[in-house]
């Protein structure tokens, strides 16, 4: 099946299908013709307007066909009559009857579903008439007690049920063989009811309204309830069940949307697919037995078949993406992620969880079908994650820090100790902890220090002996050799280093601090006082350079610097029986023939002195990554300050910060000057951006330095001076109100009224009087 279409001479307010969905009957103002349904176009078969009788009974504001009897159409009038027509006769003779008891418009007409000679009609004058066509008046009357009816549906479920809805918002459900009462009724909408349509296999009855809802009723059971509600744009004034689809129903709008939408009622805010021929708002919509198939008429004068393979699916087009905030400053996001193709009963719903938890985010459960086909949704997946304003400090607690911490203008451990007492007395501690992190990662005792003086060797190698290492440290061997091991130091036997390592140490002689960080030794494994480690390591300096002149005077000269072999004379001599090393089975040894280990002889070697010709590189731990995972973590929280401050008292040790962008550091500092800006600190405000070392940043205070003054004779602004009026040339702006002395000191003004003075008269001025002290009747405020 294709969609195709026909127009009309007008638009077309209803339409209706006969027993075998073969033929279509369409009315109007103007229009009132029965078609035929071929396989790609509609056949009229006849025009009931053609008739020469014309009347108001032929404008048609309804139309319904006997679902028993093929011969027989009934037509709701704007006038108040109800028509039935004989499509067997001809001319003036095929109206059969017209029932002319309504005193309002009717707007509904229904036969019933097993009886062929039962019509039921609902009115605007909140009646509903019950007629047997074989007799000319009605044979029974139901009164709503409202305004209007609206519309009437027998029940496919019991032949003697019809359902009415009114413009009240409420729904009636009445049986025909007592029409002094209502069997139930219940409020349904908060507006007009326009529509309902029962169900074909369940004993559900959904209801359109101008609230612009489509509810779904379970009337099976002792008590109404609500099952589903769909959510549209527009007020709906047609709705209809698709047949073979429990969950699926066509509606029209009123207002608004051309479009003829099906709907699930399972997913109420998205339409399951959407048909958009109609250039104008459609009228009504009909099924023609099969789901795949239905026929919709509009007012802009056309007749349409649609196959639902044609459909649009809005769904395809929707963002899976969104964003919303509440009065609370809280965010809900949501983003698209990839689709998971398991298997589910109910492919393409979308389910999400409940939000269980504050900040926690939570993805939505999505489940899709392997196969695709017409009636699946659009297989759309998102991630919802909830973003709660974090308070990380209150209000008190941040403008005492601001006030209270160092940035600049002492040495770093200084600093990093006292902002860390600052923030533990505010009772931050986990701010003061960072702090004191912070010190010794880059503290003085731990940060190495440039070589002042490095040592010079020609050979590579220099001098050291072991100083400082507590008795923990000395071996039994560093013992037998001697020296001092009592108490918390031992100054032993020089060691030779490599040179790489001296000036990676920062050099012998500039060696002022000992910087455990380059060796990789915990902080207490020494515990020299300042002078002590200085004289001692004077000493050594010392020692050296006497020893190095000592050789270079001796030049060629050999001293004899070895012992006797043995203490007293040998009787005879020693014969060595052992076999000679190369004639053992296991004559190689690591211990003695590896060539790491081996004395290297160098030509300027101080005698007695235990050389190391290599030395182990032990890796040294780089704290920067930690750093910046805790600043960002700071600033993740709110803690905006902690992260902004720790920059600027880092100083030139931000280098080593290389995963930290500039736009970050820029973030910070600015999120930071703006809260300081909002707390009215404004010379820490000042000092922030003095020190800063992004250029962005550092010229802020360049900007708006200027203050436009007036004269407070011609009101108009000074050009070139504070003094002097370039329009009307006076100077009297430079003179004190109070005193009418020339401002020399400091000058306050009024911005409303350009007079000033004194700094100290105006204050005196002020708290006393409001008006201006020139007499001009100003109400002056100073702050």
């Amino acid at each position: 099946m294709a969609t195709f279409s026909v127009s009309q001479e007008g638009p077309v307010n209803a339409l209706a299908l006969n027993r075998d969905n073969n033929q279509v009957a369409i009315g109007g103002r103007n229009v009132f013709k029965v078609y035929s349904i071929e396989d790609d176009c509609f056949k009229e078969i006849c025009n009931l307007r053609a008739s020469k009788h014309l009347n108001l009974s032929f404008s048609c504001n309804d139309v319904a066909w006997s679902l028993i009897d093929d011969h027989y159409l009934a037509t709701a009038a704007t006038n108040g009559h109800v028509c039935v027509w004989n499509l067997t006769k001809s001319g003036k003779a095929m109206q059969e009857q017209d029932y002319q008891e309504h005193k309002r418009t009717v707007n509904k007409v229904n036969f019933h579903a097993s009886e062929p000679n039962r019509l039921i009609s609902g009115s605007q004058d909140g009646t509903m008439r019950y007629f047997d066509i074989r007799t000319k008046s009605a044979v029974a009357i139901f009164y709503s007690n409202t305004e209007s009816v609206r519309d009437v549906q027998f029940s496919p479920h019991a032949p003697a049920t019809f359902a009415a809805v009114s413009e009240n918002g409420n729904v009636q459900i009445w049986d025909v063989r007592r029409h002094d009462k209502y069997q139930q009724q219940f409020t349904a909408h908060s507006g007009p009811v326009f529509a309902c349509d029962w169900h074909p296999d369940t004993s559900w009855l959904a209801t359109a309204s101008r609230d612009k809802t489509i509810k779904v009723w379970d009337l099976g059971s002792s008590k109404t309830t609500l099952e589903y509600t769909i959510h549209t744009i527009a007020s709906i004034g047609h709705i209809k069940w698709r047949p073979q689809r429990k969950y699926h129903i066509a509606s029209c709008a009123l207002v608004i949307d051309c479009s003829v939408n099906i709907w699930d009622v399972r997913r109420p805010y998205i339409p399951f697919a959407a048909f958009n021929e109609h250039k104008d708002i459609p009228s009504g919509v009909v099924w023609r037995g099969d789901p795949q198939i239905f026929l919709s008429t509009g007012r802009d004068c056309t007749l349409y078949q649609h196959a639902f393979r044609d459909a649009t699916r809005p769904a395809n087009k929707a963002n899976p993406q969104g964003i919303s905030l509440n009065n609370h400053g809280e965010i809900i996001f949501a983003y698209r992620i990839p689709i998971n193709n398991t298997f589910s009963k109910q492919p393409g719903l979308i389910r999400l969880k409940s939000l269980s938890s504050i900040g926690d985010p939570l993805i939505a459960n999505v489940k899709s079908s392997n196969t695709i086909s017409n009636d699946q949704f659009h297989q759309a997946s998102s991630a919802i994650h909830q973003f709660n304003i974090v308070t990380c400090q209150d209000q008190h607690s941040f403008y005492d820090l601001a006030k209270n911490y160092i940035l600049t203008g002492r040495s770093f451990s200084e600093i990093c100790e006292h902002n860390s007492s600052i923030a533990k007395e505010y009772g931050k501690n986990n701010v003061s902890i960072v702090w004191r992190i912070i010190k010794i990662m880059y503290g003085d005792e731990f940060y190495p220090s440039p070589a002042n003086t490095p040592l010079t060797n020609n050979n590579d190698k220099c001098f050291l002996k072991i100083v400082g290492y507590p008795n923990d440290y000395v071996s039994e061997d560093q013992r037998s050799k001697g020296g001092d091991v009592s108490g918390s130091k031992y100054i032993g036997d020089e060691t030779e280093v490599d040179r790489d390592l001296v000036d990676y140490v920062g050099g012998f002689n500039g060696f002022s601090v000992y910087n455990n960080f380059r060796f990789g030794l915990p902080k207490g494994d020494f515990s020299f006082g300042e002078n002590e480690l200085d004289n001692e390591l004077d000493a050594l300096s010392l020692d050296y350079r006497n020893s190095l002149q000592n050789s270079q005077q001796l030049g060629q000269q050999q001293q004899d610097w070895t012992l006797p072999n043995e203490a007293f004379n040998l009787r005879h001599e020693i014969s060595d029986r052992s076999p000679p090393p190369e004639n053992l089975q296991n004559h190689y040894s690591p211990d003695i023939n590896d060539e790491c280990l081996q004395p290297v002889q160098y030509d300027d070697q101080v005698p007695g002195l235990l050389t190391v010709s290599k030395t182990v590189e032990k890796c040294l731990w780089d704290p920067s990554n930690t750093v910046v995972d805790a600043l960002k973590y700071h600033a993740t929280m709110g803690d905006i300050q902690t992260a902004a401050c720790v920059l600027i008292v880092l100083g030139d040790r931000r280098k080593h910060l290389k995963t930290l962008d500039d736009v970050t550091q820029e973030q910070w500092l600015l999120g930071y000057l703006d809260m300081l800006h909002r707390y009215q600190l404004w010379n820490v405000a000042t000092q922030v951006i003095k020190i800063s070392w992004l250029p962005s940043v550092n010229c802020l205070n360049q900007q708006s330095t200027r203050i436009n003054t007036n004269c407070s004779q011609c009101a108009k602004p000074l050009q070139r001076t504070g003094w002097l009026c370039d329009r009307c040339h006076t100077s009297e702006h430079s003179l004190c109100s109070v005193c009418h002395q020339v401002v020399k000191g400091l000058y306050a003004w009024c911005q409303g009224c350009s007079h000033g003075g004194h700094l100290k008269h105006m204050q005196e001025w002020i708290a006393a009087k409001k008006v201006c002290p020139t007499g001009c009747g100003h109400q002056c405020e100073y702050r």
